[in-house]
């Protein structure tokens, strides 16, 4: 693919500008490790450093045994007490005086520059190279240019800043300390924090700490290298004058003691070689292979319009295509920027949180976390996602004593909101203590990985045991009703209250009844899970003693039921009215995320399904449900209505910078209202996820090239997205009749390949001899390849233009 120069570059022409928090605006670099957040102002500028090891104020209380409640929770429920039955578990546990907390993120601290500014401003712009990671801030005083451009290194694990100027000279003075918070209340709460911190400087470094509410240190050694000029150190910081450029180098700690930490990392400071471009150089290697696995271009631009311009054609009523392509590539540059394998899961926040007690700024797992997975294996992100899978895994034993102590089960149960090391319930409402799919949900996610990379080995040690112990829950916890179907109570359908349990009043409250019986979503986790949990089973050639028990489960489960306006019900219980006027989309789980149907296969259910999705009001919307929606639609084949609902997140929940927000800030209408517009960016990764959606559908066994193309798309190209055993790369050009399609065998491959009927007289070529036209099919073929084939389809006007 031709790469243009700004094509992968995120461009401002302002600074941060949200008032008391410009974090929010700030633009992003990062390791997967730390993460640097730039302001871009040319005073007195802020760069905020989160690293993903810490957090603060988490706290874990003894689990009371409370499985007693689950009996009694059900005979209210079958006496129709469905009220008193949703707070029964929950008040129990705060009768006992339990009270786990959540940990939060806090940042480690901020670089903080002040130059003196002689002449005002002109000709800003700050920008970031997705391609390299660098973030740049550039203006013009008079006939002094200046530039900055900082990155996080993955080769040295560190943060890289370099300050330039041509036609003048630098003076101002740099250091680290404690970043402040915007929120005036929080000022007591971080006093110990604030007194805790120690810097000093010598020599040329800059040493920064402070203690965590856990005993250990946390904290940064800067080293400051200027070209020429003076270098002064002093209480507060490190002084430059009359330098031609100044070099930056941040390392940081978390965990430790500063009498350690600070000698050693200032060790390792001293052996690097101050050499900017060299230091890219080493980090690029690393961090473009990342970004670079996969690449989508939609339509004709050339990448130079500015994020400003953008969202102003977008708030006209449609996303230009250029901004359409920017998210899809910002979404998995935030991704690569926030996490590793061997690190921490993507957090709502990234590496980029620039405050303490943040709005939900744990990792939730009742939509969030998954939704900012979505992308990876497609998108040929797979090696990412262990950090997913180990976190979970390394709290398995508070999972076991929750479903035990909770519910009186075995196997686990995975409260949806967690910490690092708090695997107990925290957030004690109904809403979240009744849910119990979070463990199924998740397991998808262990598949998903094994899918996609084959290993036997992790599928045997690693997935299944956890599937199963996600099973052996559900063996416990599901009852029969009088014909011998399972029944799921309580069950929550996130975070959705049925309409016949809604206030009459109409005043507006949260979650005012969601505990029900039978939530479609639930029955449909179930139903992937058992299947997954069989197949991957048998493959494995282990727990086969288990698959008649699961198989019969698997028949039992009731089938999916259709209201009076043809759609189908969120709950199958005639207790429980569905209720069109919220943001979750949970009982879709069979069309998306999960892959249980599809249009071929059972149209009149599909159909069903597709009316659910219709119904849903937009003003109860956010800006996750809109990208969640976005990928619902492009499954429904419908790419239109997948692509307005980006139109519609694109003008009420995306910041200057492209952050997403939970809703809009500016009570327009499109979204739910709230007080505050939390940064949330599982929504800018769920649009990464529905790009993807809208040009390629891959399952284990099936491929559709473009099957939800939107009309506006009318030209465009991608390679690199992946299905379970390979890839493909695909480009199009609807005006010209031209469609081409290279499809790469990465492990011995049967699929079978739908590719858009609008395209006719394709030709294959490479390895032909592994294509034949599936029976009774159009435009469907089954393509046998072995591993490092590949075969070529393309249309007779695709190869009039190549030969051209």
């Amino acid at each position: 693919m031709i790469r243009k120069e700004k094509e992968n570059q995120i461009i401002l022409k302002t600074p941060a500008s949200w008032w008391g928090a410009l974090w929010r605006e700030a633009l992003p670099s990062g390791n997967g490790k730390i993460g640097a957040a730039v302001y871009g102002a040319a005073k007195d500028e802020t760069v905020v450093i989160n690293h993903a090891e810490l957090w603060r104020w988490g706290r874990k209380s003894e689990l009371p045994d409370v499985s007693h409640t689950l009996a009694e929770t059900r005979r209210l429920m079958a006496e129709g007490k469905h009220l008193e039955a949703s707070w029964h578990l929950t008040n129990t546990l705060k009768e006992r005086g339990y009270d786990t907390r959540l940990a939060s993120r806090l940042p480690l601290g901020a670089l903080k520059l002040s130059m003196p500014c002689e002449r005002a401003f002109r000709d800003y712009r700050r920008s970031v190279d997705m391609d390299t990671g660098e973030v740049s801030v550039a203006w013009k005083e008079g006939q002094a240019s200046y530039e900055r451009t900082l990155f996080v290194s993955r080769a040295h694990d560190m943060i890289v800043y370099r300050l330039a100027v041509q036609n003048g000279s630098l003076r101002g003075d740099i250091a680290l300390a404690m970043h402040k918070s915007g929120k005036p209340h929080l000022a007591e709460q971080l006093k110990e924090l604030a007194e805790s911190v120690e810097v000093r400087s010598e020599d040329g470094y800059f040493y920064y700490a402070a203690t965590n509410d856990d005993g250990t240190d946390f904290g940064a050694v800067l080293r400051v290298v200027p070209e020429g000029g003076e270098l002064t150190e002093h209480a507060e910081g490190i002084r430059f004058a009359g330098a031609g450029g100044v070099l930056a180098l941040v390392k940081t700690f978390v965990k430790d003691d500063r009498a350690k930490a600070w000698p050693r990392l200032q060790a390792e400071l001293a052996s690097v070689m101050p050499a900017y471009d060299a230091l890219l150089a080493e980090h690029v290697r690393l961090h473009r292979p990342l970004f670079r696995s996969a690449s989508v271009r939609i339509g004709s631009h050339d990448g130079s319009r500015a994020n400003e311009e953008l969202l102003l054609e977008a708030y006209g009523g449609e996303a230009p295509d250029e901004l359409v392509q920017k998210m899809w590539a910002y979404g998995r540059y935030l991704f690569i920027s926030g996490t590793c394998p061997e690190g921490q899961p993507f957090g709502l926040y990234g590496l980029w949180a620039g405050d303490y007690r943040l709005t939900w700024g744990h990792h939730m797992a009742n939509e969030n976390i998954q939704m900012m997975y979505w992308h990876a294996p497609a998108g040929g992100l797979i090696e990412l996602m262990p950090s997913l899978i180990r976190y979970y895994d390394s709290m398995m034993d508070d999972f076991r004593a929750c479903a035990r102590k909770l519910y009186g089960c075995r196997g686990v149960y995975i409260p949806a909101g967690t910490t690092p090391g708090i695997g107990y319930p925290n957030q004690i409402v109904p809403v979240i203590m009744n849910w119990t799919g979070a463990a199924g949900w998740l397991a998808s996610h262990y598949y998903e990985y094994y899918l996609y990379t084959g290993d036997t080995s992790f599928l045997r040690d690693n997935v299944l045991p956890f599937m199963r112990e996600a099973a052996l829950f559900y063996e416990d916890f599901l009852v029969e009703d009088a014909d011998g179907r399972l029944m799921m109570y309580p069950s929550v359908s996130p975070e959705n209250t049925p309409q016949n349990f809604m206030p009459e009043d109409g005043k507006p409250l949260a979650h005012p009844m969601p505990t029900a019986i039978n939530a479609t979503m639930d029955f449909a986790i179930l139903k992937e899970l058992l299947t997954r949990l069989i197949e991957g089973s048998a493959a494995a050639q282990r727990y086969e003693d288990e698959i008649p028990k699961w198989r019969r489960m698997l028949e039992r489960i009731p089938p999916y039921q259709v209201n009076e306006d043809g759609a189908v019900r969120e709950w199958m219980h005639p207790d429980f009215d569905d209720r069109y006027d919220h943001r979750h989309l949970s009982h879709i789980y069979p069309i998306f995320p999960g892959k249980e149907l599809t249009r071929e296969e059972n149209p009149e259910l599909f159909q069903a399904f597709e009316t659910a999705v219709r119904k849903r009001l937009i003003g109860a919307q956010t800006g996750w449900s809109l990208a969640h929606m976005s990928a619902i639609y492009a499954r429904l084949g419908s790419g239109d209505d997948a692509l307005e609902c980006l139109d519609v997140l694109s003008r009420s929940c995306l910041l200057n910078n492209f952050f997403t927000v939970h809703n809009d800030w500016r009570q327009m209408g499109v979204c739910m209202n709230m007080p505050e517009a939390p940064v949330q960016l599982d929504a800018a990764l769920g649009w990464t996820n529905a790009v993807q959606e809208m040009l390629l559908y891959a399952s284990p066994g099936k491929v559709k090239l473009l099957p939800a193309l939107p009309k506006r798309w009318r030209q465009g190209q991608f390679e690199g997205l992946r299905f379970c055993t390979g890839s493909v790369d695909c480009r199009w050009d609807l005006d010209a009749g031209c469609f081409e399609a290279v499809i790469t065998a990465e492990r011995d491959t049967q699929v079978t390949v739908s590719l858009p009927e609008q395209f006719r007289d394709l030709v294959w070529s490479g390895a032909a001899e592994g294509v034949t036209l599936a029976p009774g099919a159009s435009a469907t073929y089954i393509v046998t390849l072995e591993a490092g084939k590949q075969a070529k389809a393309a249309t007779a006007a695709t190869a009039a233009v190549t030969r051209r």
